[in-house]
């Protein structure tokens, strides 16, 4: 019995590990409708608006949790609490320049180099947390990411470009999943939360001496409400708690969907040109993310004897 709760306890982190990268997929086409204003104005209104979100949510629903994480982290000796605090404020800084960069590069370089943004990522998530958190890897998965690194370097040929915006985009959020994952004892929504108004004390000033005018149409708020909530609180929601019981390592490996999400999408919705070449590696990519996940995806859904 307690084989098959842990079987489905995993499964349950995996679909959040998986659902978060397949909503990022689409993220893209939302982002296309508001390419007429400033990068930075998305970003400020869209860090304002999902903290709004999440601060209703929480005092509304989960008050209770958010006071006892208050009072656990005043028991902190002072230097876990420098520790954690430090660790909060990193975090805050790489989801900060990942959002920033993600949108500058959709609507000014191209939806092809985003992509190739959350191909590169899992590589060095998987890199770093081998390196600096001792995951294991085993024969296979080292294989998985290899293919991987192949078919990356395929698609990283023609623009340097893209290839150095996709590895300031793919740097942020890869180091920022290895930050959470070091970062434990609290609630992960209570942690996004306190980084979103880390961000929110850097971009208000910002937007006091914004020399833009505020915009007043109703397409650019409908679209920020939805990018700060469909596309901001619940994958970062889901993201964070899939590390709860997964390694940083294969929740990196799972962003591989996103980016075959917005490749076919920059192919097809958005009539982007595509080498022949770039079907290749995707289609090699995805090989690599069944190869790399074959255990867990077997685990997760394999029928649990009876005891």
């Amino acid at each position: 019995m307690e084989n098959s709760n842990e079987t489905a306890s995993r499964g349950k982190y995996l679909f959040a590990a998986f659902l978060a990268p397949f909503i990022w997929g689409f993220m893209s086409i939302p982002v296309r409708w508001i390419r007429g204003y400033p990068a930075e104005d998305i970003l400020y209104f869209r860090i304002i608006t999902a903290l709004l979100v999440l601060w209703v949510y929480l005092l509304i629903f989960r008050r209770k949790m958010l006071v006892a994480d208050i009072r656990k982290f005043g028991l902190l000796s002072r230097a876990d609490k420098l520790r954690q605090t430090g660790l909060m404020i990193l975090a805050s800084a790489l989801i900060f320049g990942n959002w920033f960069t993600y949108i500058y590069a959709v609507n000014h370089v191209s939806i092809q180099s985003a992509a190739l943004a959350y191909l590169t990522c899992p590589l060095i998530t998987a890199a770093g947390a081998y390196l600096m958190l001792k995951e294991k890897l085993t024969g296979w998965q080292k294989i998985a990411l290899f293919i991987a690194f192949s078919s990356v370097c395929l698609l990283a040929r023609g623009s340097l470009n893209d290839v150095l915006w996709a590895i300031t985009i793919a740097s942020c959020y890869a180091f920022y999943l290895i930050v959470q994952r070091v970062s434990t004892g609290f609630d992960k929504l209570n942690q996004l939360v306190l980084q979103l108004s880390i961000c929110a004390l850097c971009v208000i000033p910002k937007l006091i001496y914004n020399h833009h005018t505020i915009p007043n149409e109703p397409l650019f708020w409908g679209t920020i409400v939805l990018i700060a909530s469909l596309f901001t609180v619940i994958p970062l929601f889901l993201s964070m708690y899939a590390l709860i019981g997964i390694s940083s390592t294969t929740t990196g490996v799972l962003l591989y969907i996103n980016p075959l999400i917005a490749f076919t999408l920059a192919a097809t919705y958005f009539q982007e040109p595509v080498q022949p070449i770039k079907y290749i590696a995707y289609g090699i990519i995805f090989i690599a993310i069944i190869l790399f996940n074959a255990a867990n995806i077997k685990q997760a859904f394999t029928r649990p004897s009876r005891v």
